[in-house]
């Protein structure tokens, strides 16, 4: 019988050892639809966070309805997981606006870091002789295919400025307009995303493009208006021939968790992130974009690994968001 008793412990206390180096199940990382931005996004970041050599938690990406789905579903569920999302996203919901509804669980969203913004880009033609929002009158425009953050910030600014009913707007998909614009069938188009926009890049290579730029009070006439954007300056030398900095606005996005995510985990995906930054930009420069100063757009408070990891590095953190 004690030979009995000292096996059936052994074996149990194989199990346990067992059972202890056992790795962790990967945190889900749920990023819109796999033809979005925020996906291919989310993409490159685990990618890279794997390459590291003191890598964070192991991250699965997931394909997910969108934003409205990520948030709603990080309210709904007990595991901890990862998502993206823009701010105005997160804000909607805890107000209980439609289709969110009331729900406690969307205060326990925490934010880790954020993720490159979606900037407006409206381009035109260099030889067109435009320089400023006003010489878009009568002239024909494409905002961007219809519903998008860019159709309706261009709609936004249009009527801000006075514009709506002068500018002749196009209603074509926005993957038509790079060639609508070399054959000179439009002046130019509306495009969001990261900066540098590969596919703009491309382009002026081919034609002579401008950028349009807002002026300050323009801009914050803009962001006055709209409690979704922030402001952004393209740099010069973004892209090919445009050698003056481009006031814009942006819609800002990150990665979130909620409060279940252990501030353990939380402070080594927050610090894998910073620490590998440079390597991903160089693979993808959209990367370099992102700055610490941004944290405080972010519109949720920050996980407490996170904040950890921000207090480290000296990054000042506003009230609200500790």
């Amino acid at each position: 019988m004690l030979r009995v008793g000292a096996a059936l412990a052994l074996a149990g206390a194989l199990v346990t050892v067992e059972a202890a180096a056992a790795p962790a199940p990967p945190i889900a990382l749920r990023a819109g639809k796999a033809d979005g931005p925020y996906y291919a996004l989310a993409k490159e970041l685990v990618a890279a966070l794997g390459r590291l050599a003191s890598p964070a938690p192991t991250i699965a990406l997931e394909e997910s309805q969108g934003s409205v789905q990520n948030v709603i579903d990080a309210a709904g569920e007990r595991a901890r997981a990862l998502f993206t999302a823009p701010p105005n996203v997160i804000a909607e919901a805890r107000h209980g606006d439609k289709p969110y509804g009331k729900n406690p669980h969307y205060q326990d969203i925490r934010a880790l870091f954020p993720i490159p913004f979606q900037t407006m880009h409206w381009v035109v033609r260099a030889d067109s002789g435009v320089t400023s929002f006003a010489g878009l009158a009568g002239r024909p425009f494409i905002p961007g295919t219809r519903g998008s953050l860019g159709e309706r910030q261009t709609a936004a600014l249009l009527k801000l400025l006075g514009l709506e009913s002068k500018v002749q707007l196009i209603d074509i998909d926005s993957s038509a307009a790079p060639s609508a614009l070399k054959s000179k069938q439009v002046i130019g188009f509306a495009i969001a995303g990261p900066y540098p926009i590969p596919a703009l890049r491309a382009l002026a290579g081919e034609v002579p493009l401008q950028l349009l730029s807002l002026s300050s009070e323009q801009r914050s006439r803009a962001l006055a208006s709209d409690g979704t954007t922030v402001a952004m300056t393209i740099p010069h030398g973004t892209y090919p021939g445009v050698d003056d900095d481009v006031l814009t606005v942006a819609l800002p996005a990150a990665l979130y968790a909620t409060t279940r995510l252990s501030a353990s985990d939380a402070y080594r995906i927050t610090k894998a992130f910073w620490t590998g930054r440079t390597a991903l930009s160089a693979s993808d420069p959209v990367w370099a974009s992102v700055a610490p100063a941004q944290v405080s757009m972010l519109g949720a408070k920050l996980h407490a690994g996170a904040l950890r990891y921000y207090r480290e590095i000296g990054v000042k953190v506003p009230q609200e968001q500790r």
